[in-house]
Parts: structure tokens; sequence; C-alpha cells
């Protein structure tokens, strides 16, 4: 606070009003960063957000040109520092970073840091993120950190509306999600609807044109010229289908990430527990992640609107140059022979459809009350 307590508190102000104007994670994340390192005068800053799998899913500097971060490579790993404050959960002060135990160098194109302060972003026991600066612009006392405890205390205190900030913009985002899903499901339906009347009124022609065929040649070419119009017609509708239902989400992110974020609505939205794991995939050819992302929305429809199941487990490994998904839950069950007979899929029909269509299999295993286990395999590109 060595701008004097009016500067200070002004300086903090601004910070915080900055924060709250931003609703899209990554503006958040990204104002946090800028306004960490502007108010405690350091040359660098950033702020990564770990996923599940010991890594970051979002990582923001501050200070680092565009250039510069190319030329670093991959987001980092939580190792050494960063994973020692994500794991204490608690604020690490250095006077020079290099000379710590548990640190583990940086790539080569990274700049060299020496002071270093870096705490936690908390929403309670859950830590969001490790938000941590560097090269304090200040004369440094010998052998000393150019960080003090004021910048100490007043880093906690940007950390705890920071964790407010990306707490409200996740919100805002998943309830996002959950509109953008619920119009979807909506043109959805009236596209099924528009289809149906299309293939009522087809079916309709095609009985009157064959009661004429005999009696009235002419009246029937004319009703045989009317079912080619509908079902051009039809064929349009469920192109039209196609295109407005397909996620741009997967166009943008790729599979992997669109199914995580796909999940994590339905785990929230939904009483039984959803998780998902990914294993070694990399990406594929845009008709097989769409068809893994269908069949993946089906069997999920499935399970957590039919099953009753209290769990349900997704999983995309890598299998040989494609991929495999896999859908467990511990639901009712059933029996897919007698599902059959009774004209009641389950869906069963489109996801093979889907899995044949790119040159992929299903296997669907279930009997009454064991749950059910759907896994589509599909090749590589």
């Amino acid at each position: 606070m060595s701008q004097g307590p009016r500067s200070g508190l002004s300086a903090v102000s601004a910070a915080l009003l900055a924060m709250s104007r931003h609703l899209e994670v990554r503006d958040v994340l990204k104002t946090i960063v800028a306004s960490a390192r502007e108010l405690l005068d350091a040359k660098y800053a950033a702020l990564g957000v770990p996923d599940d799998h010991g890594g970051f899913a979002q990582f923001v500097v501050d200070g680092v040109s565009d250039a510069q971060w190319k030329a670093i490579g991959p987001l980092p790993r939580q190792h050494g520092i960063l994973a020692a404050m994500l794991r204490e959960a608690r604020p690490v002060r250095l006077a020079d970073v290099r000379e710590d135990p548990r640190f583990e160098g940086w790539p080569s194109a990274h700049p060299d840091m020496s002071d270093f302060l870096g705490l936690p972003i908390r929403d309670g026991d859950e830590v969001l993120g490790a938000l941590f600066l560097a090269d304090k612009r200040c004369p440094k006392p010998s052998g000393g950190c150019g960080f003090t405890e004021d910048d100490e205390d007043l880093l906690a205190i940007l950390a705890q509306h920071a964790a407010i900030a990306l707490t409200n913009a996740r919100l805002y985002e998943r309830s996002r999600e959950l509109t953008i899903a619920e119009e979807r499901s909506r043109l959805a339906h009236e596209l099924h609807d528009a289809v149906n009347q299309k293939l009522f009124s087809l079916r309709l022609t095609a009985q009157a044109a064959a009661t004429l065929v005999d009696r009235d040649p002419a009246r029937a070419k004319g009703e045989l010229q009317q079912v080619a119009a509908l079902a051009a017609e039809a064929a349009e509708e469920l192109r039209a289908a196609v295109v407005e239902l397909r996620p741009t989400a997967l166009d943008e992110d790729g599979l992997i990430a669109t199914l995580r974020t796909h999940i994590q609505v339905l785990d929230r939205a939904h009483s039984a527990r959803v998780t998902f794991d990914s294993r070694g995939v990399r990406a594929l050819p845009a008709a097989q992640e769409e068809a893994l992302l269908r069949v993946a929305q089906e069997a999920l429809h499935n399970a957590l609107r039919h099953s009753g199941a209290a769990r349900v487990e997704v999983t995309v490994a890598k299998r040989g140059p494609g991929a495999a998904l896999r859908v467990v839950d511990d639901g009712n069950g059933f029996d897919p022979t007698a599902v059959r007979r009774a004209g009641r899929h389950l869906g069963m029909v489109s996801m093979r459809d889907r899995a044949s269509g790119v040159g992929g299999r299903l296997h669907v295993e279930s009997a009454p009350g064991k749950g059910t286990t759907i896994e589509m395999e599909v090749p590589g590109g």
C-alpha cells in the first residue's frame, strides 16, 4: 500500500469494479490477472484454473506477449510451486522462486523470474484457481522479496472478490448452457413435428394415388407427382434439422470439451451423479465426433429420464487409431430383445444408425435390475 491509503483504496475499488463488469469466465480471469498485476506493480501475473487430470483447464497470463506465450508451449501441468499452492491452499511469498526446493524449472522460452507471490482463489473448501505474481517493480531488499506482507494482504482481498466474480461467471455460463439446451430441445421438437406432418401428408397422398391407378390414371399421375414434391420437402426439413441441431461447441471446442461441459450441466440438473473421464483421445473427423456426441446424448437421456439411475459414468478412451465411448448406468435395466419385440427402441435404432454411418459399431448390454452399458467404437480418420 505504498501509494498511500487513498490511492490504494481507489485502486482496489477500481479492480473490484472491473471484475464485476464481466460475465464470461475467460473475461473475468483476464480482468483478475490484469488487476492484480497493476495493483501490486508486478512485471508478470498469471492465474491457473485446474482441471481434474493434473493440468489446467484455463491458464491466463499478463505481462507476457502473445509471441512469447506461443513460444512457451503447452499449458503447464500441476507441479512444483503451482501444485503446492493448489494442494496446500495457502499463500506463498518467496525472495527467489528459483531457489525454492519445489521449483522444477520452466520452458526455455519462459521469462526468467525471481521474487514471487502466489495464493489460491477459494470458494469455501474448493480451490477455484491459483493466482500468482512475479518480479515486483521496486528496489529489492538484500536477499529479500520485493512483495511485502501488505502486498500479500491486498492480494488476499482481491482473491476473495475474485472467487465471487468467478463463481458468478460460472453460474451465468451454466445458466446460459441450460437455456441453449432447452432451446435446442424446443427446436428439435418443432422440427420433429414438421417432418411428421410432411410424412403424414406423403402417406395419405400415396394411398390416394394407389386407389386411382386403375380407374383414373391421369389423376393418379398427379398424386404421384405430389408424392415426389412432399418427399423432397421432407428431405429438406431433415437436412435443416441436421444443420440447426449440430452443436457449434463441437466445431469450436472438440468432442472432449463439449462432452465434459454437457455432462457437467446434466450433473447439476439431475439428482443422479453423472461423471466423465477421457483417456488419450485426440481429435477425430467431424462426422465421427458428432456421432459419438449424439450417441452419448441419447444414452444419457435414456439413463436420466427412464432408468431411475443413481449414477451414470461416461468414458471416452483411445482405442487403436480410433476411439470408444462407454456409457454405464446403475438403473433399472431392460431386456433388449423384449424392447425390440414391443416396438420401443429407446433410441437404439438411431444410435446403431449413427455408429454404422461412420463405420463404427454399437454394443448394448442390459438386463432387468442390472443397469445398462452402451459402448460405441469408431475407427480413426
